[in-house]
């Protein structure tokens, strides 16, 4: 099976309302929460930021954008119309929040256009990255932020011993819903071959025993996938969700995936820098 993502603008109507559930189940994770902040603690907002998520989904982290210390505005892009509309129903109230749908490889906005430009989680689901980034690099203002986070989804992990069965989930989530577990691996090289200046690259830990909400919409999804692809039977698959279950009530339950963040700048033209000040001073 291929990433569902990659064609979320055809997807049925079901599976489309399940993506939006899982998104703001992570959403309100804490630990996800406070990743989230992390790296964009990192970012030096200027004034009055005109701020882009590309792939923003249900719009959580858009929502979060728009109340961010000097954020302006906000534009949420995403290519499937039902999650845009969800965002735009979640995000009313929030003053400067915007949702328009879109293509990553192909945005809908002039050159130089934001200040700060977020990927939370999307790089991993798009076929041609480097486009994307292309494309972030063209509408992003000189000196201006751009920010990749996303998951070492190679990482994925519930396995508490060898040949643990709900590692299997883990595999099938990657090979379902996830384009390249690897890219969290590659987007300093990416960002660099783009024509960004890496300004920090780091790793987060998300490790979850007790409270695995998020998790657990990984080993369904996992174990839904290998039904669906006739990979196992139904009965076998709900037996998969259930030992998941089992062990949560049992204290026994294990998940880990590891993300990267990545905070870089798009240089600034010295030559037009300089003409710029020279106009200025006369």
């Amino acid at each position: 099976m291929t990433d569902i993502y990659n064609a979320i603008d055809t997807a049925e109507a079901a599976t489309i309302e399940r993506i939006a559930q899982v998104l703001e189940i992570r959403a309100a994770d804490p630990q996800q929460k406070r990743m989230l902040e992390s790296y964009l603690d990192e970012i030096d907002f200027p004034g009055n930021a005109h701020v882009l998520e590309i792939g923003c989904g249900t719009g959580a982290v858009t929502r979060r954008l728009a109340a961010w210390p000097n954020v302006g505005s906000v534009v949420g892009i995403d290519p499937s119309n039902v999650l845009i509309a969800r965002a735009r129903e979640l995000g009313s109230g929030f003053p400067g929040l915007s949702f328009r749908e879109g293509y990553a490889h192909q945005l809908p906005f002039d050159d130089d256009a934001f200040d700060v430009i977020i990927f939370h989680t999307t790089l991993c689901h798009l076929s041609a990255p480097h486009s994307a980034l292309q494309e972030a690099y063209r509408v992003l203002r000189q000196g201006g932020w751009l920010a990749l986070f996303d998951g070492d989804y190679a990482s994925t992990t519930f396995g508490t011993g060898d040949l643990d069965p709900l590692q299997i989930c883990a595999n099938s989530f990657r090979t379902s819903f996830i384009n390249d577990s690897f890219i969290a691996r590659r987007t300093p090289s990416l960002a660099r071959a783009t024509g960004f200046k890496v300004v920090s690259y780091r790793s987060h830990g998300y490790t979850e025993t007790a409270r695995p909400d998020y998790m657990l919409t990984i080993i369904d999804r996992g174990a839904e996938a290998l039904a669906d692809d006739g990979q196992i039977g139904r009965t076998l698959a709900e037996a998969f969700k259930a030992e998941a279950r089992r062990r949560v009530e049992d204290n026994q339950f294990f998940g880990s995936i590891s993300y990267t963040s990545l905070i870089a700048q798009k240089p600034r033209d010295k030559g037009r820098a300089r003409a710029t000040q020279t106009r200025r001073k006369s």
